[in-house]
């Protein structure tokens, strides 16, 4: 679902009475209840729900909303792809220019970037777990470059 209204205005008290959890700030996201939050502009905000919560999501968000915003139902907007696993970091690396050390991008950071031409959302759920949420025309290309990575990564650490 998308969000897109005034951090300083008079909805953000009601949302996050609705989302159970403040609306995160520059690249963040935060977990709110069984949904996430995700930062995408000065204004604007993501929020990621499992399959079959779109609607009960909709109506309360558009409830609290009211007429000082936009809430808006993608639900076929993305595809969420996850990475985890120790080697996860590294994959990424190999795939984008977003600097992943640990000091940098850690659990509750999101990125909006390009694997190779394709837009991605990079949200970093734990220490090596990412949810990538890409539009669908471009989740196999996305997926590939994925299993390209690990295999240059698989290949790099064989020789060492």
């Amino acid at each position: 679902v998308g969000l897109r209204l005034d951090p300083a205005g008079s909805a953000t008290e009601r949302l996050a009475s609705a989302l159970g959890a403040d609306l995160p700030g520059p690249n963040r996201a935060v977990a709110a209840g069984s949904h996430r939050v995700l930062w995408l502009g000065p204004d604007e905000w993501l929020v990621v729900a499992a399959d079959g919560e779109e609607d009960a999501l909709l109506a309360s968000l558009t409830t609290a909303v009211g007429a000082d915003g936009a809430v808006i139902d993608l639900s076929a907007n993305r595809t969420g792809l996850e990475l985890s696993g120790a080697f996860a970091r590294g994959v990424l690396a190999t795939c984008c220019t977003i600097d992943f050390h640990p000091r940098v991008f850690g659990p509750g950071q999101c990125a909006q970037t390009l694997i190779q031409k394709a837009g991605v959302l990079i949200d970093q759920r734990t220490d090596d777990t990412y949810l990538l949420l890409v539009r669908p025309s471009f989740a196999a290309y996305v997926a590939e470059w994925l299993l390209d990575g690990m295999l240059g990564l698989q290949a790099d650490l064989a020789t060492k």
